[in-house]
């Protein structure tokens, strides 16, 4: 299975509106929260092999292989 990839566009704009409509946030204070957000969310889907440090969009989780072709990521490292 190959990992759904990661829009932070979507997820940025969706955070914003939320913490300015529902929230009631300044647009400075819910563009900062968004940002955080993204950057946890990258973050979390990258290998954390520190060898390989690619995209969790370029692993076959099946097999536990890098898509990329010169990357010595063979196993993922949890």
């Amino acid at each position: 299975m190959i990992e759904k990839e990661f829009e932070s566009d979507m997820l940025y704009n969706k955070i914003v509106h939320f913490y300015i409509d529902k929230k009631n946030y300044s647009k400075e204070q819910a563009n900062s929260i968004a940002q955080n957000i993204i950057k946890r969310e990258i973050q979390r889907r990258k290998c954390k092999n520190l060898q390989c440090g690619h995209s969790l969009n370029d692993h076959i989780r099946n097999s536990e292989t890098c898509l990329v072709l010169e990357c010595n990521c063979i196993k993922f490292a949890k």
